[in-house]
């Protein structure tokens, strides 16, 4: 999942919400992250739902929705349809307005600047200036996400115009997203139940949880 999911998910606590943003800017073992126990819970919780996700047959079935030329990058293009698709239906899946929410997250965010990586507080700057949370609704603002993303690698890539894979399969991946967003929610409830109920981080599973 990408960032809307994962800050909707892992955000019981601002800390738990900067682990969650940050599962994708650290690496190792969490148990031996240079970071608050509260935000390496965070860090956990993300991991454990990108598992998941990966392993799902709705969220496979949506990546072999993806033509041949950009198979490469599907796993890539369907994290970021299925954000556009969470910001869509919000109202389905959170119980405040999603630019409340957004606008929370931020502020949160901002407050920890001293706990980010470099590349990681550059991320949050852009997504909180130029409102990447609030955005994602509109098709336009994807396709302009989906082509920044092309200019992180350095060779020329089939990824620009990538969002032309969800416009001519629209229903299909928005059938996939709405069966496979509640089940994603009840996991990663009983994961956050499973992490404020352990005893410490080195007490979680670690293994890669099954769909």
């Amino acid at each position: 999942m990408n960032f809307l999911a994962h800050l909707l998910l892992g955000s019981a606590s601002a800390e738990q919400a900067l682990g969650s943003m940050l599962g994708d800017f650290v690496k190792g073992p969490v148990q031996q992250l240079d970071l608050p126990e509260a935000v390496r819970g965070g860090v956990w919780l993300h991991r454990r739902i990108d598992s998941y996700t990966d392993a799902h047959p709705l969220v496979l079935q949506s990546k072999a929705r993806i033509s041949g030329e950009r198979r490469r990058f599907a796993g890539i293009l369907v994290d970021m349809f299925y954000d556009h698709l969470l910001a869509r239906h919000w109202a389905n899946f959170a119980d405040r307005s999603l630019d409340d929410f957004s606008q929370d997250v931020y502020r949160q965010l901002r407050a920890q600047r001293a706990l980010m990586p470099e590349r990681a507080w550059t991320v949050v700057s852009y997504m909180s200036e130029q409102d990447w949370l609030g955005s994602y609704a509109e098709l336009r603002h994807l396709h302009r996400a989906v082509d920044n993303m092309a200019r992180r690698f350095r060779r020329e890539t089939a990824l620009p115009g990538g969002v032309a894979e969800l416009e001519a399969a629209y229903q299909g991946f928005e059938d996939d997203f709405l069966a496979f967003m509640p089940e994603l929610q009840r996991f990663a409830e009983d994961q956050a139940a499973a992490l404020t109920s352990a005893g410490s981080l080195a007490d979680l599973p670690s293994s890669r949880p099954s769909a």
